[in-house]
């Protein structure tokens, strides 16, 4: 799967939250300084071409609507920074969360919790 750049990633954030819109829909979830409809239009025609949206045609009007749902995406880009930026070492991302982002006592319990239970849960099956 090809990764998106900064501008298709806001715009596919528009659209998996709206699920379909014309190019106008998307400019106005856009934040200030809004960008030219040309500008949002060709980055809705290259995520088309890059396989992530699809369309309905009215006449002259294009709906656009993702292919490609939200998690799906998360799923696959979480894979490639996991390998790229941790070397593929689940203990290597959980110190950086532990140590480089410095989290509350609150949030490491929090994510101690969830690991528990997950540990729990497959200990389990």
């Amino acid at each position: 799967m090809k990764q998106l750049t900064k501008a298709e990633e806001q715009v596919m954030q528009v659209l998996w939250d709206l699920k379909k819109a014309y190019v106008r829909d998307i400019i106005d979830q856009l934040p200030n300084p809004k960008p030219a409809y040309n500008t949002v239009s060709t980055i809705v025609r290259i995520l088309e071409r890059k396989g992530f949206v699809a369309y309905l045609a009215y006449g002259k009007a294009h709906e656009y609507y993702p292919l490609m749902e939200k998690g799906t995406y998360r799923k696959t880009y979480f894979r490639v920074i996991l390998k790229n930026y941790f070397g593929n070492s689940y203990q290597s991302l959980a110190s950086f969360f532990t140590r480089e982002q410095n989290l509350s006592l609150t949030e490491l319990e929090e994510m101690k919790t969830l690991i528990e239970s997950e540990i729990k849960r497959k200990s389990n099956l």
